[in-house]
């Protein structure tokens, strides 16, 4: 009976709290507030719980079962979480699992929500340049883990992964750019049946097989976790061939991105795949994309959005969305408003498709230009893009803040609640100041706003948009806001303390009746803070029923009915804002409804882009016909329209528009070959005398266009500008003077042109565009001096050393600098020589780090001292107080200054790391008493070549070469007694492209020299870089097929008979070299053979394609040369002698074919292509006499683009194929051909093959070997 008596009254107990939860409240229920230490960093929910996690900035996690009403520590099973969690990351595709992320080592898994932890350990900090963590789209098991070593600007990123949840931890290897799952998020590929072909692929950024710097990065694949293969596969990204240059990648929805740059250029590349496997360029419109001035935005899952940076200095973009591949994007709005983190002021409202809300800048030009700030506009757009409208509030247009002003966590003005939008703003012109701003709120989906609240507020939304809170923003606050029926009407409650509101959060589906709110009680960045729990639970007495929801149209068409995106009109089901009841449907998101919509022209896109009008589209190649069409040019055929339906697009094609049908075309528009084998010629005539010099402004491997541009300077001071390698010229600069021309070493976009004034124009879009600048002084009149120094990495940032008080009588060259486009030249140093930037990515700390040549006590008869400054010489650090002179050469920075105890002889130091100097230590088989001079030489191979002046007799100039240990201070001789000329110029060249080969002129009868006997000059090679030499040897038959006039040894140069090259000395044009960095193992030279070097006029013309092992005549007398497309075309011409023909061989020598280019002789003075000699295009500088002009300065643009009919095919895995085949460099005394411990391969294009490389990367296939140590490897 007990018993039974017991169990009625619990009964009883339970009926009456049951009735009593039942109860309408007059307020929501604002739990006990939990009070902390310090300030959170982050919180997030796991997703459909109540389990909320928080990371507070001393380290400390807490963790939250009841959707923050009361909160525990988490410190792990033994104590070590403890103010050791540096920062937490939910794992976004699994519910149940977080990480927790420690500083030293130790890290924390959950997969049950928090509960338990597991921990790891991996030694490297966590990754704060690139993701720490990269998740798997398909197996919430694997996570990459990444930690990063940095040195300056130089990191190596070390990932690891787990395939297990970290119950076990391997390297997946090491890069500089990161690691990435090829599933990088759940929608990758989920249509593609790859599922398991690309389950276990990662992609990761390495550095380059010759070059551990960022243009050199590639980007790698494996399948296997890099175990079968430690180097990977390197991607195939554009047209089936790897890139170089690349920086990251990244997963958006169903596309992977990745992003490359090129030396040389800010601009970058995108590469896009929707599949893992083929990768495409993406097209801007013809904008360019630099690095840091892009921004990947929330996409859809049929089209990528990004913002790209048009204004550097005032934050500005242009919003491009993509076709549904990625490759090609049109631009859907100008002037969006960013900030200089890249953030922009976009926002997709959640759950509806097509409404985008964006922020404007009303006066751009007046923002550019710096006299205004900017006048911020909203704008919104309800078909995805394609047009935006103003936001409007009671008949005024409306202005919100964004995402560049977030000032709580999640999105800024929208949530799962469908329709339900809230922002931040005011009324009228433009945006005003945040503190000056209102509470908006929209329950339409943005179509039409009214003020909620006065003042700015924090807000949350919940129950589907049932509950609406805002906490006010712009001070200390007591009391929360609510409304319960969409923002019409609202109530407030009071908080047991005054606070200062950081945060206020719900359920990430916005379905909860539960919110928090955290603030501080102090107003600051750390301190003690409180959390609030509120729920609204009891504000209602029912749960709305079927009677209490409208069907809500989620987009309205201009007329205001639902309107169709995608193929279907969207609805939800939801709740009136009268109704007196909660949706009270927990963790469950509200369901869409679709209704398909008949086809229209908005649900077709281009296959490739549209044509130029819009109103159709281009196809991306020429068409073919089928087969037995097209007899006649005039004929008709059915072919492609070139729309497609939108993947994923649900229309109803019956009795609605079908743009991708096929359309007659005309046979006219049908493919036809697109080569004719002949070699084209365009001749252009100058009124301009001549020229004094032409400037290449190439394009990189990452720059989009197609332009060769060059710069051309008459003698007139005139400036020509070609983008066609001379086909067609212009003048852009009509009227100007123009005495110099500066290309920017670092960006080939980049040229300034100079007056003798302050006056000055510059370039940054290779030519298409000049620009006038005011100089802060006309350029220093010492002729030898560089009027402009250039930043390696702050393009923007410039030395100008200028021509000061020079109508006073004390004419001397001061230093200006400008830090960043846009300020004001800065005064720098006075009285100066020389002053560079000394910033390199190998030296840490040197971003700022100048040097400058400055006269003592800033008088022109004073020393030459030598400063360094890291703060542009607010401060500066004497280096030398007595300096000749100094340059910098790769990484090295050497100096050459009096010996203080004779001042008549020099010394020479070398700093690696722009601090320290160490004076060289000379060998002791090089004994120069008084050394007058110094030469440095090209030292690329982390080594100094020194030439040492030991002879500076004037026509008797000569000395050794010594290279240096790797930082510069002991140095071994090389060679002896090589051939300098009278202004210090050495006959020293490096092979471009192969590892350490060059080529000097010695005097073999040095000790003659001194008695007034001319020079004898052999030429000798190194295949060692410098460690041993050699003659070289000659060819067994002239050009002609004969003899040459002394006994040839096979394969060898003797004293009495080898070939002997007219080097650095003798040259023209310093860009004249023997090689070239693109045509792998080809030189070019001229000279004879014989006992020593002849006079020009015995000259005959000769090349090797080994690299320098073996040469062959080519022909008789003197020619210039250039290399094209990499070599795979050769082209030579008389050099100084009237011809009416060039000669040119398409198989790297072997054989040649003249060809006629004018029906006059003219006399052509230089042959040029673009520097990196990938060019199909030459173009002759030349004088031109006929029956029309006499003696007429012309160039002809010689172009062999007609002569091949493809594109070369290279399978870069398989190596050998019927194009291409793999080459690797012999060196004679390096045992198994190994140098600097390895061999190399490079891809080579076969000489019978008849196709273009059509390359603008390196060549480099493999490192072949990495071989066993040996004496050579070592230095001293």
């Amino acid at each position: 009976m007990i018993y039974r008596w017991l169990l009625l009254v619990s009964c009883l107990l339970l009926a009456l709290l049951a009735q009593r939860g039942a109860a309408k409240s007059s307020s929501p229920k604002i739990a006990p507030p939990t009070k902390i230490d310090h300030k959170p960093s982050s919180l997030f929910y796991f997703e459909d719980t109540d389990t909320v996690l928080m990371n507070t900035v001393n380290g400390d996690l807490l963790r939250s079962v009841d959707a923050g009403e009361t909160w525990s520590a988490v410190e792990g099973d033994d104590g070590g979480m403890k103010h050791h969690v540096l920062l937490i990351r939910q794992h976004p595709y699994d519910n149940k699992k977080a990480y927790a992320l420690g500083p030293n080592g130790r890290h924390w898994v959950t997969t049950d929500q928090a509960k338990t932890w597991a921990s790891f350990n991996i030694a490297e900090f966590p990754a704060i340049r690139h993701y720490p963590l990269v998740f798997h789209g398909g197996d919430s098991s694997k996570v990459i883990f990444q930690g990063e070593e940095c040195a300056g600007r130089y990191c190596i990123v070390r990932s690891y992964y787990t395939t297990d949840d970290f119950a076990t931890v391997k390297l997946l290897r090491e890069s500089t750019g990161g690691c990435a799952w090829a599933v990088g998020h759940p929608q990758f590929a989920e249509d593609l049946n790859l599922a398991e072909e690309i389950k276990d692929r990662s992609f990761c950024v390495v550095p380059g097989l010759k070059v551990p710097l960022p243009h050199a990065n590639r980007l790698v694949y494996s399948d296997d976790y890099f175990r079968g293969n430690a180097e990977g596969t390197e991607t195939k990204l554009q047209e089936g061939r790897p890139v170089s240059g690349v920086i990251s990648t990244a997963a958006v929805k169903k596309f992977i991105v990745a992003a490359a740059k090129s030396k040389g250029t800010e601009e970058l590349a995108l590469y896009v795949t929707v599949d893992a496997k083929n990768w495409h360029r993406a097209e801007f419109d013809g904008h360019r994309i630099e690095e840091d001035a892009y921004t990947m935005l929330e996409s859809t899952n049929y089209s990528l959005q990004v913002d790209v940076l048009t204004s550097p200095r005032s934050g500005m973009g242009v919003l491009f969305t993509s076709n549904s591949n990625g490759t090609y994007f049109t631009r859907n709005i100008e002037h969006t408003n960013r900030n200089s983190e890249g953030m922009v002021d976009f926002e997709k409202i959640a759950g509806i498709q097509g409404i985008v809300l964006v922020n404007t800048v009303q006066n751009p030009e007046e923002v550019e230009s710096g006299s205004a700030k900017k006048k911020i506009t909203s704008r919104i757009s309800f078909d995805d893009g394609r047009t935006f409208q103003p936001l409007k509030s009671d008949g005024e247009n409306l202005h919100l803040h964004s995402v560049t002003a977030l000032r709580n966590i999640g999105r800024v003005f929208s949530s799962p609640a469908p329709g339900l939008v809230m922002g931040i703003g005011n009324a009228g012109n433009h945006l005003q100041e945040y503190a000056e701003c209102n509470l908006y709120i929209s329950d339409d989906a943005g179509v039409t706003w009214r003020r909620a609240l006065k003042h700015p507020h924090k807000y949350e939304f919940g129950d589907q948009g049932a509950v609406v809170i805002a906490v006010r923003d712009d001070g200390r606050v007591d009391k929360i806001n609510y409304s319960l029926d969409h923002g019409k009407e609202w109530a407030s409650v009071e908080l047991q303390h005054k606070i200062y509101p950081t945060m206020v959060t719900t359920t990430p589906d916005s379905t909860s009746l539960k919110f928090i709110v955290v603030g501080s009680l102090k107003e600051g960045q750390d301190g003690e803070h409180v959390i609030y729990s509120i729920d609204f639970d009891g504000l209602h007495e029912r749960k709305c029923e079927e009677g209490d929801f409208e069907k809500w149209p989620a987009r309205l068409d201009e007329h205001g009915k639902p309107d169709c995106l995608m193929g279907h009109k969207q609805f939800y089901m939801r709740r009136r804002a009268n109704a007196n009841c909660f949706v009270d449907e927990e963790f469950k998101d509200p369901e869409p409804i679709f209704e398909a919509c008949k086809c229209t022209t908005e649900d077709f896109e281009c296959e490739y882009r549209r044509t130029e009008d819009g109103k159709g589209c281009a196809l991306p190649s020429p068409l073919t016909p089928p087969e037995g069409e097209c007899k006649n040019p005039d004929d008709k055929f059915m072919g492609p329209s070139g729309w497609r339906l939108i993947p994923g697009d649900a229309c109803i094609r019956d009795g609605g528009e079908n743009l991708d049908k096929e359309i007659e075309r005309s046979c006219k528009d049908a493919s036809s070959p697109s080569t004719d084998g002949k070699i084209g010629v365009t001749l252009q005539l100058f009124e301009a005398r001549d020229y004094v010099q032409y400037y290449y402004l190439e394009r990189q491997s990452s720059s989009s266009g197609s332009d060769e541009t060059i710069i051309m300077l008459s003698s007139e001071h005139e400036v020509y500008v070609t983008h066609d390698h001379g086909k067609t010229w212009e003048r852009p600069l009509k009227g100007e003077e123009i005495t110099r021309v500066y290309l920017h070493p670092y960006s080939s976009d980049v040229a300034f042109l100079l007056t003798d004034g302050k006056e000055g124009f510059w370039t940054e879009d290779r030519g298409h565009t000049f620009k006038p600048f005011q100089a802060p002084a006309p350029p220093t009149q010492d002729r030898f001096l560089q009027v402009m120094a250039f930043h390696p990495v702050h393009k923007d940032r410039l030395i100008w050393t200028g021509a000061v008080d020079c109508h006073s009588g004390d004419c001397h060259s001061d230093a200006f600098i400008k830090k960043e486009r846009g300020k004001n030249w800065e005064p720098l140093l006075s009285y100066v020589q020389k002053c560079e930037f000394e910033s390199r990515e190998t030296r840490p700390n040197s971003t700022n780090l100048v040097y400058c040549e400055q006269f003592e006590k800033q008088s022109k008869n004073g020393r030459l001292q030598l400063l360094s400054s890291d703060d542009f010489f607010n401060d500066n650090e004497v280096q030398f107080v007595d300096v000749i002179n100094y340059a910098t050469m790769s990484e090295f920075i050497i100096v050459a200054s009096r010996q203080p105890e004779n001042p008549d002889s020099l010394v020479a130091s070398t700093s690696v790391d722009g601090r320290t100097f160490a004076r060289a230590q000379f060998p002791p088989n090089v004994q120069v008493p008084v050394q007058t001079a110094y030469t440095v030489l090209e030292s690329s191979t982390h080594a100094v070549f020194l030439h040492v002046t030991a002879s500076s007799t004037e026509g008797g100039e000569y000395g050794p070469i010594i290279k240096s240990n790797s930082n510069g201070t002991s140095y071994v001789l090389s060679i002896s007694a090589v051939n300098r000329n009278s202004l210090g110029y050495v006959d020293f060249e490096k092979a471009q492209g192969l590892e350490g080969v060059a080529v000097v002129n010695v005097v073999s009868n040095a000790a003659e020299v001194s008695k007034k006997v001319p020079k004898k000059l052999k030429t000798m090679i190194t295949h060692n870089d410098g460690a041993q030499w050699m003659l070289l040897p000659p060819p067994a038959k002239d050009a002609d097929g004969k003899s040459f006039g002394c006994s040839v040894v096979a394969g060898k140069g003797t004293d009495d008979c080898s070939l002997h090259l007219h080097g650095y000395t003798e040259r023209k044009d310093e860009r004249d070299t023997f090689a070239s960095g693109s045509a792998i193992g080809l030189m070019m030279a001229v000279g004879n053979v014989g006992d020593h070097l002849a006079g020009g006029d015995e000259a005959d013309t000769f090349i090797t394609n080994d690299g320098g092992i073996s040469w062959k005549s080519v022909k008789k007398g003197k020619y210039m040369w250039e290399y094209g497309d990499s070599g795979s075309v050769i082209v030579i011409v008389p050099e100084s002698k009237p011809t009416k023909t060039i000669h040119y061989s398409l198989d790297e020598g072997d054989t040649w074919e003249e060809f006629r280019f004018s029906d006059v002789e003219v006399r052509i003075n230089d042959i040029s292509t673009v520097p990196s000699d990938t060019s199909k295009n030459f173009l002759l500088w030349a004088r031109v006499s006929n029956s029309e002009v006499q003696d007429k300065f012309a160039t002809f643009n010689i172009d062999f683009s007609g002569v091949r009919p493809r594109p070369c095919l290279l399978d870069e895995n398989q190596g050998n194929s019927d194009d291409y085949y793999i080459w690797e460099p012999k060196h004679p005394f390096q045992e198994n051909n190994c140098l600097f411990g390895h061999s190399e391969q490079y891809h080579r294009k076969r000489p019978s093959a008849q196709c273009w490389n059509d390359w603008r990367e390196s060549h480099v296939h493999s490192i072949g070997t990495n071989c066993t140590c040996t004496r050579a490897d070592y230095e001293w």
